[in-house]
């Protein structure tokens, strides 16, 4: 362990480490951009055309064909692209499919949290609500899949995910609707277990915020077509026509027109994606950026992690405690780094506990990672000796 009175006596303000981490991205959304990324190698041929155009038409279904691949999402599953990032994609799935039977709502960070306030406030489901404190997990055996049960796979903002999907029963009877931003990606999923899910580009790809994706499995298109909620949907949460599934939508045929130059970004980032090796080789790059950014937390008697239980420690959004911080200490030590271009947006979330936020995701290096630890050793001595 590291002797804080050596980092405070050998890290003096003036006394900056020597090498910074080549691409100091750490920020938890949007993400870094995939490596050797340039806008200069995106393809511009359907920019300035309509999305309903042959071209249009063509690169939509290719970057959903393309996400299917690296997801491993089996033919039974259908994959669409709609408005509003990832907060739209999961409002949209409860908008139009809840309210058929009781609902469970999960809640263990502040996203999670924002669905229990739209199913209890909004949508006036009167949920059960599962809560857990700023890292931690709650009990996941005591879940009712009677229920239809809404829950964040990796809780971005408190750095805690469920380890796998072995609580949730293949025998349910409810539908599980899983906001799987910052995990699709990096975790293997069984999709066996999961009816909905939703992210954005802007996470685990390093792509544009804005657009996001909803995924539904066969139990989620019957609840669809047989079930109307009792309330009115605005037209971009539309996703029947005429008693069915509208199709068209998970063939690129999206609900309202989407930017192109975000689904070209979003392209190049899943054909690097395949390049290093798919679905594994972006689990990897992840894996290694925890493993790198864990060392450093080992290391240092004044870094811990917020999620304590390494099972359910995400590896994507990392959040870290640091000895003695408030919220003004934090904000100190994420804008030293950010002057110097050592790190980027590290702070915690700002309804999480006073701590920071490093993005492991797979468009970061590890040997960024690793390069950040010397830094953090420097910004916590000048902070603490102001």
């Amino acid at each position: 362990m590291t002797d804080l009175t050596a980092v405070d006596a050998t890290l003096a303000p003036a006394e900056k480490p020597a090498n910074r981490p080549a691409r100091p991205y750490f920020s938890s959304g949007p993400c870094a951009k995939p490596p050797g990324w340039s806008a200069d190698k995106l393809s511009a041929q359907s920019l300035g055309r309509s999305h309903r155009a042959k071209i249009g038409k063509t690169r939509l279904a290719y970057c959903i064909d393309l996400m299917r691949e690296l997801l491993n999402l089996p033919e039974t599953h259908r994959i669409g692209i709609v408005p509003g990032s990832d907060t739209g994609a999961f409002e949209m799935a409860m908008w139009t499919m809840l309210g058929a039977r009781p609902v469970t709502t999960l809640a263990w960070e502040s996203f999670g949290e924002g669905w229990v306030t739209d199913a209890a406030k909004q949508l006036k489901l009167d949920p059960t609500i599962i809560r857990a404190d700023y890292g931690q997990l709650p009990d996941l055996n005591g879940v009712n899949f009677a229920h239809d049960v809404l829950f964040t796979w990796n809780g971005t903002t408190s750095g805690v995910r469920v380890p796998n999907a072995d609580w949730i029963p293949a025998d349910r009877e409810g539908l599980t609707f899983a906001d799987a931003t910052s995990a699709v990606f990096a975790y293997e999923i069984d999709w066996t277990k999961i009816d909905v899910a939703t992210f954005s580009w802007q996470k685990v790809l390093g792509g544009e915020g804005g657009h996001g994706v909803l995924i539904l499995g066969p139990r989620a298109v019957e609840r669809l077509e047989t079930y109307t909620p009792a309330w009115p949907l605005p037209k971009v949460f539309r996703l029947m026509a005429k008693g069915k599934l509208a199709e068209g939508v998970f063939k690129g045929e999206t609900i309202n027109t989407p930017s192109m130059l975000a689904v070209e970004d979003a392209i190049f980032a899943l054909e690097w994606g395949k390049s290093i090796g798919g679905s594994a080789g972006l689990i990897a790059r992840s894996n290694a950026n925890a493993a790198a950014l864990n060392k450093i937390v080992e290391e240092r008697d004044w870094l811990g992690h917020l999620a304590a239980d390494e099972a359910s420690r995400s590896t994507t959004s990392v959040c870290l405690t640091v000895e003695g911080a408030d919220e003004a200490f934090i904000k100190s030590f994420a804008a030293l780094l950010e002057k110097e271009g050592a790190a980027y947006d590290v702070a915690g979330y700002r309804d999480a506990p006073a701590g920071l936020r490093i993005w492991c995701g797979a468009t970061v290096e590890t040997a960024d990672i690793e390069a950040l630890g010397p830094w953090l050793d420097w910004a916590y001595a000048t902070v603490k000796a102001a």
